[in-house]
């Protein structure tokens, strides 16, 4: 199948657009209604570049929202099930969002800007509506607003010396999570040392959308030495690195015990916060499914168009979120949500893709260790 998405003002551009369609961007998504790159046309290379140089991504269609007076942090604290007591000002977290019913809506990073003064910086659901309508409904006392700042993504073993070069040795001591605002030539900006990848780098969060280009001619100027080239979040390395992608490797009712983020759930804080008697309850019970690395035969895949049903010994167990060929492992790999009783380790599972049938098992997260190499 193939057809074209016909470009209007309902569907945003991000500030780095016209430089990613200069750089040859060859397939969008839309991502909190705007366009995000996807590839460049050559999938080997972009991931090559994350795994031992360095990728510059137009990542700003993570929109923020912000939270910002009197009670902000107290609204902060009552969004998410995770304890915030040492988030300090220049520091991040990883936040997961739910309603009350415990289900996951979001699993945004979270920045303290100011005392009263944070960033939600989310996937792909509309965060905003959310907030305001807590906000209003609880009466807190804050304003809630989509910023003008956009991300840009520096990724790969070589991002440090390319973000050294561009901003002075500082950024070496920035810990993970954390951030600095600062400028580069006059273009305000939030450096943080994070990124949706396993390979290490930098997220430049931009707070003037006029700037855009600039941004990115600077970067790709500053990285040339470097080999850096255009790319976007990959999916192969996020599947092999087991990267929660949100409404990908999640259904509408998942909880975060589902997905591999109950360490981010601390039931034992005294305050109160949405959905803590749900996630109280599911902690108890255990959760309905778990989210599980496959491995199966058969030749190559790329990327799954829907989710793949799932049998074990001909019972319906689930379905295939996400599924690649791993460069690193030799062979094929993805990411199952199944129920509970069939995502035991060495469960054989079988399924049906668009193109084949295959048969499988589930093994352990993440697919790939950290530091292991390209097969040359």
């Amino acid at each position: 199948m193939s057809f074209q998405i016909a470009l209007g003002p309902r569907e945003r551009k991000s500030p780095f657009y016209d430089s990613t369609v200069t750089d040859g961007v060859s397939h969008m998504t839309i991502y909190n209604d705007m366009f995000m790159p996807v590839s460049y046309g050559d999938i080997d290379a972009e991931y090559r570049r994350l795994m031992q140089g360095v990728a510059m991504w137009d990542v700003a269609a993570e929109r923020q929202v912000e939270i910002q007076g009197k009670d902000a942090e107290r609204l902060v604290r009552y969004l998410t099930p995770r304890d915030l007591k040492d988030c300090a000002i220049g520091k991040g977290k990883y936040v997961p969002l739910c309603d009350h019913e415990g289900r996951l809506l979001n699993d945004p990073v979270l920045l303290r800007l100011e005392d009263d003064r944070f960033w939600l910086s989310i996937a792909d659901s509309n965060v905003l509506l959310w907030v305001r309508a807590i906000a209003a409904e609880g009466g807190f006392d804050v304003s809630v607003q989509e910023p003008d700042v956009s991300p840009l993504a520096i990724q790969g073993p070589k991002a440090v010396d390319v973000v050294v070069d561009l901003f002075g040795g500082w950024v070496r001591d920035l810990k993970y999570f954390w951030f600095r605002q600062t400028e580069l030539d006059g273009i305000p900006l939030v450096v943080a040392r994070s990124g949706w990848s396993k390979q290490g780098g930098y997220e430049l969060y931009l707070r003037d959308g006029t700037r855009g280009g600039a941004l990115w001619d600077k970067v790709k100027k500053a990285g040339a030495a470097y080999g850096i080239g255009p790319g976007a979040p990959n999916y192969i390395e996020r599947v092999e690195s087991g990267l929660l992608s949100y409404g990908a490797d999640t259904m509408p009712d998942s909880t975060p015990y589902e997905v591999g983020l109950e360490k981010m759930i601390d039931l034992d804080r005294p305050d109160d916060f949405i959905g803590k008697q749900a996630l109280a309850r599911v902690a108890k019970e255990g959760p309905a499914r778990r989210l599980v690395g496959i491995t199966f035969d058969g030749d190559p895949v790329s990327t799954n168009e829907h989710p793949w049903s799932v049998r074990v010994d001909g019972h319906i167990a689930g379905t295939v979120r996400a599924v690649c060929h791993s460069p690193r492992r030799a062979e094929n790999i993805g990411i199952a949500l199944l129920e509970t009783k069939y995502a035991d380790i060495g469960t054989v599972i079988e399924f049906k893709g668009e193109k084949a049938s295959y048969k499988g098992e589930v093994v352990p997260q993440p697919l790939v260790p950290p530091g292991t190499p390209i097969p040359e």
